[in-house]
């Protein structure tokens, strides 16, 4: 507390160091909240949201630590056989068109393939033909990479 002198030379508390209306420091809060919810805001916009598989997907092993570049749609064969496109399950049939429509839409497009590590594998060779059919000529075949000293 500060002490200013009157005229007389008597000593009085000074209003200098009080606040307005009583208030006790809130005033500090409100731009460490502000500052909060603009960061939540920040990574709720930032993050991508991904849609969940129709059905679960382990991949196989690989010695390939090479990322994937960005593809438009994702195909998934199941274990038990089950195809899907872009997070819906569809027929060989269903999937050859919706590839075709990606193909009409972009010429250089390259699909990514995600397959059980279960899943027959003349089965996925049977999806590749059928892509590379439908005028697919990229095709990233997704897999998980091996543990440091694995075989």
């Amino acid at each position: 507390m500060r002490f200013a002198r009157k005229t007389n030379g008597a000593m009085r508390p000074s209003l200098a160091g009080r606040r307005r209306g009583g208030e006790e420091g809130d005033d500090g809060m409100i731009p460490l909240i502000n500052i909060v919810f603009l960061l939540l805001i920040f990574f709720m916009l930032a993050g991508k949201l991904t849609q969940a598989d129709p059905f679960q997907i382990t991949p196989p092993l690989s010695q390939s630590n090479a990322l994937p570049d960005a593809a438009p749609g994702t195909i998934l064969v199941g274990a038990e056989g089950q195809l899907a496109l872009a997070g819906q399950a569809m027929e060989i049939e269903t999937l050859i068109e919706a590839v075709k429509a990606l193909k009409a839409e972009d010429p250089a497009a390259a699909l990514r393939l995600k397959a059980d590590e279960k899943a027959d594998a003349g089965q996925v060779i049977t999806v590749m033909e059928r892509l590379r059919e439908a005028g697919i000529e990229r095709l990233l075949l997704l897999t998980t990479t091996l543990p440091a000293g694995g075989a």
